[in-house]
């Protein structure tokens, strides 16, 4: 620790950025004012953030080695402003070592108000957009300010009648005083209410959030000097609301409407207006676990069975299956089930779902509020127990009150239930008192509460030391890969070839030693690599399983869990290539630079790995290396064949490009054709959920194929001979549908081995045609491939009957380095390190980025 800890304090949950510098004075836990500064950024936080700050301590004459702490505001506010402040926040902590303290912004507006001079009774009412705000009430006095409610998010309208209902009810109050940019767009709506502040007392400030860490100090809520306990990746942004496709999804399956109980979903039927489409026929795809175990949010139409269990396992105390209906529909209510196959113990014992192939194992409820879950019931068939069911339960139900706005988790449990209780206990709860006579039978009610980061799970928030566990258990085994839960993803940690395996003494160290980010889509990685270009770690902890219900990656989501993940799988990088190089220990400080994906991809995706990179890199006095998506999946190839060189042609085929790419050299590209609609790995999601298959579509759909006849139905070829490299996959995408639809309609069952295998032939015959053309006009010797569509089996079987024939060099890239993964951005990086092109601290993510422009 410095002789002098400052902490450093920075939200950028609006379109104001807030800084504060303050020093730590250990025996008053006071953070003492050294400078702040606030500053106007209309959708520029990414860019502007870290120059700021930069330029703050610079003015300050504070060195980045002596930040003891990073404090950083939570939310709520813009999902992203305040994705932006964690990331760059949590990149910093990482990388200094530091402790890092989340305040909420409501409470950094209240205290710049204290500071101001404002006492009594005050309201933060800040902007959440589609006409809602967060509205919060304080009472300030001489002693500080002092919170009356918990976050949450409501519409403008209602949360203004309920202050001025308030005011009116408590006639004999000071009146109240409304802050915060919400007022910006409804000043009208809460004057009645109170009276408004000036507009200079709206937004965080940079004291506001010195004053917030401050009084968390002083009430044991936080301790700035102590890093351990507030380690980067336990602290999560403020939601108060569930992302968009989740509020749609539980709307969705609260309508008892009729639904296929196998599925979860609406039977696909012949509508009036038109034929069944796509939509109607998915699956909810929630992937089962290790058990043949899936779990999914709760719906209306097995109500009926969770009564069944109820009065199972719940005896008097059971609730009818109306009870359970009218909780799915409420907002603060959040409801999970555990399902199983048909083939399971007591399979057919509990209602009518085992008919359909879909047992219903467990359940779980709770409802949010005043910043707490109660957990309302948790129930398992005793045929299922043991096999971590209600773990899992209880840790969804709060995960998603995480989302609402909730901390602590809260619930009752029999006096007699020794075991049940030893489990809450297990998960960080204890008795705070007990409710006599609760139950029906009568027997007292043991009242259990704790934090609900130990009821989600510890590897929800970074899984550094489960995943060294983990591999430990699996090294003695002799694996040669290893998994493990990060904030509820697969971490896998590749050892895919002997450069990786290795162990080198610390002296052999080869540099530059660059630690690449990549977060473009659903897969949160990282991975470093040597001067050798040997990559020491590769780790990815993917998302499949949040999105796999939803047919397709959510982006929101995907952003929500690559804030959770991304501190998590940094350490197991840093930890793995620590072991590969024979270290006690791998810092930030170690490495020569940092890499990161910025384009193309998903935006907020995209926004949390540029951000935590910059962070990091910033913090450690590190170069910041930019590299787009695209070049690393032409670097991916180098993971298999290191001696791989232009110049080659390159197909790229993945989810979001379809495209031939003459690779003339190291950074010189030429795009000879891209996809004018779908991608390749579009199309194959979109006929997986047409067909009820699952997500990905991509290795559903090639294991079906591999069943069936590729000549059994004559799909379209689309562009096949256009005479260019343009691709098209819109029409036989449609084509297929329409062909299922047809056959649903005609009362024919689907041959669904034959649907694959033909749809597959259709794609892979333009793609080799195309791949044919690209070869021959170019005359380049060698041929590869990048993106997730390239580990397809049928296709890489046809390249390789295609350059065998034109007597080409086929490389193709492991299957495990197809996907997303941050080694081939580790691989790029390099190259740009040694050539010296770095990126600034005002680098922002971009959705799309042109190959052959130079970067």
């Amino acid at each position: 620790m410095p002789e002098t800890a400052y902490a450093l304090a920075f939200d950028t949950a609006n379109e104001v950025i807030s800084i504060g510098l303050g020093r730590l004075n250990a025996a008053a836990c006071a953070v003492e004012p050294v400078a702040a500064v606030e500053v106007a950024a209309h959708r520029a936080s990414n860019t502007q953030l870290l120059v700021r700050v930069d330029a703050l301590l610079r003015e300050a004459g504070v060195e980045r080695g002596r930040l003891a702490c990073v404090c950083v505001g939570r939310g709520p506010g813009s999902f992203t402003g305040v994705r932006i402040a964690m990331a760059t926040a949590k990149g910093a902590a990482q990388a200094l070592g530091a402790a890092l303290v989340g305040v909420s912004s409501l409470d950094v507006v209240a205290w710049h108000a204290w500071a101001s001079g404002v006492r009594g009774r005050l309201a933060v009412v800040a902007d959440a957009m589609r006409k809602e705000v967060y509205p919060v009430r304080y009472a300030l006095d001489e002693a500080g300010v002092h919170r009356l409610e918990a976050d949450r998010v409501v519409k403008a309208q209602v949360a203004a009648q309920e202050l001025v209902d308030k005011a009116s009810s408590d006639a004999a109050a000071d009146a109240l005083q409304l802050t915060g940019d919400g007022l910006a767009k409804y000043a009208e709506l809460f004057t009645p209410a109170g009276t408004l502040l000036p507009e200079e007392l709206w937004a965080p400030t940079g004291r506001g959030l010195l004053l917030a860490l401050q009084d968390a100090w002083r009430t044991g809520a936080a301790d700035p000097l102590d890093a351990q306990r507030h380690n980067p990746a336990f602290l999560l942004p403020v939601y108060t609301r569930l992302s968009d496709a989740e509020e749609n999804e539980r709307i969705r399956l609260a309508k008892n409407d009729p639904k296929n109980l196998a599925t979860g979903v609406q039977d696909a039927a012949p509508r009036r207006d038109q034929r069944a489409t796509m939509h109607d026929t998915a699956v909810l795809n929630a992937r089962p676990d290790e058990h043949g175990i899936t779990y999914k949010p709760l719906d209306a139409a097995h109500a009926e069975d969770v009564a069944a269990m109820e009065s199972k396992v719940m005896g008097s105390d059971a609730w009818n299956a109306a009870l359970v209906a009218d909780e799915l529909p409420r907002a603060d209510r959040t409801w999970w089930a555990a399902y199983a196959s048909g083939e399971g113990p007591d399979a057919g014992s509990d209602g009518a779902s085992s008919a359909r192939g879909n047992v219903l194992v467990g359940y779980a409820g709770g409802m949010v509020i005043d910043g707490q879950v109660q957990i309302l019931k948790i129930g398992t068939d005793p045929a299922w127990r043991r096999r971590g069911i209600a773990r899992q339960l209880i840790s969804r139900v709060a995960s998603d009150a995480r989302d609402l706005g909730a901390t602590t988790c809260s619930l009752e449990v029999r006096a007699s239930n020794a075991g049940a209780q030893a489990f809450y206990e297990s998960l960080g709860m204890h008795s705070i008192g007990k409710r006599p006579h609760y139950y029906s039978d009568r027997e007292d009610a043991v009242i259990m509460e704790g934090p609900l980061q130990g009821v989600i799970g510890s590897s929800a928030v970074g899984g550094a030391a489960d995943a060294k566990a983990l591999r430990a258990v699996t090294e003695d085994a002799g694996i040669q890969e290893s998994s493990v839960d990060v904030a509820g993803m697969t971490l896998r940690v590749d050892e895919a070839h002997d450069a990786q395996k290795a162990a080198q003494p610390a002296a052999q160290l080869e540099r530059p030693l660059i630690l690449a980010i990549e977060s473009s889509c659903d897969e949160t990685a990282a991975a470093i690599v040597d001067g050798k270009g040997n990559l020491l770690s590769d780790v990815v902890a993917s998302q499949i399983d949040f999105h796999s219900r939803f047919g397709g990656v959510v982006p929101e989501i995907a952003s929500r869990k690559h804030i959770e993940a991304i501190c998590g799988v940094c350490d197991e990088c840093l930890d793995v290539a620590a072991q590969r190089l024979g270290m006690e220990r791998l810092t930030w400080a170690d490495l020569d630079g940092v890499g990161v994906t910025y384009a193309p991809g998903l935006v907020g995706a995209l926004v949390v790995g540029v951000a935590f990179a910059k962070g990091a890199a910033w913090a450690a006095d590190k170069p910041l290396v930019g590299v787009n998506h695209l070049e690393g999946h032409m670097y991916a190839n180098k993971i298999g064949a290191p001696d791989f060189a232009p110049p080659a042609v390159v197909s790229l085929v993945s989810g979001g490009n379809t495209m031939l790419v003459h690779m003339r050299g190291w950074g010189d590209y030429r795009v000879l054709g891209a996809t004018i609609d779908d991608a390749v790995g579009e199309a194959f999601d979109k006929v997986a959920k047409a067909l009820g298959l699952g997500y990905p579509g991509g290795p559903v759909v090639s294991a079906q194929g591999a069943k069936g006849n590729p000549k059994a139905i004559e799909f379209p070829r689309a562009m096949m001979h256009s005479g260019d490299m343009r691709f098209s996959l819109s029409g036989l995408k449609t084509a297929v549908v329409t062909y299922i639809n047809n056959e649903r309609a005609a009362g024919r069952e689907l041959n669904v081995p034959d649907i694959c295998a033909s749809f597959e032939a259709a794609v892979v015959d333009v793609q080799v045609k195309k791949a044919e053309m690209a070869l021959r006009e170019t005359g380049a010797p060698t041929f590869c491939l990048g993106g997730g569509v390239a580990a397809n089996p049928v296709l890489r079987a046809a390249y390789e009957k295609l350059c065998k024939k034109m007597h080409v060099r086929l490389v193709m890239p492991p299957l495990s380095a197809c996907g997303d993964n941050a080694g081939m951005i580790a691989l790029v990086a390099l190259d740009r390190f040694r050539q010296g092109k770095f990126y600034g601290l005002e680098t922002d993510a971009q959705a799309h980025a042109d190959l052959e422009q130079e970067y």
